[in-house]
């Protein structure tokens, strides 16, 4: 693997009560016609948990006060491929794939990293099954 310099630049927001995660990332993404990037940090809370489990087709739902701990994943043109990770009133952890339907309770400080140099997108890999990452530099 050849390791390539390149810079990031940030991009901040704050999400309110009622916003939806996934949705408004993808939002910032449309509207700052970001072509690669990353998830830098999440912190705030959610009152809804809608997540893709590891097995890869079963989903949960959960409507209740969870803190988020992190999120991560991968920003293309046309979708966000994020993982979350929340803690709930006693502690207790749950994570996945991050769904559509995970409701903003309080608020969500999100930073996003742009790579200007690069340009990802997704491709199906008929190996996994899945779309998959592609990395191009421009």
């Amino acid at each position: 693997m050849k390791m390539n310099s390149s810079s990031a630049k940030p991009l901040v927001f704050r999400l309110t009560r009622g916003a939806d995660l996934k949705q408004s990332i993808l939002t910032a993404i449309q509207n700052n016609d970001i072509k690669a990037g990353c998830v830098a940090s999440v912190v705030g809370c959610v009152s809804k948990l809608v997540i893709r489990l590891a097995d890869g087709n079963s989903t949960l739902s959960r409507e209740e006060d969870f803190e988020i701990i992190s999120v991560s994943g991968t920003l293309t043109p046309e979708h966000a491929h994020l993982h979350i990770s929340v803690a709930d009133a006693q502690g207790a952890m749950l994570g996945g794939h991050l769904c559509d339907g995970t409701i903003v309770s309080h608020t969500a400080e999100v930073c996003l990293l742009v790579f200007d140099s690069y340009e990802f997108s997704r491709e199906p890999d008929p190996d996994t099954g899945y779309t998959e990452l592609v990395i191009r530099q421009r």
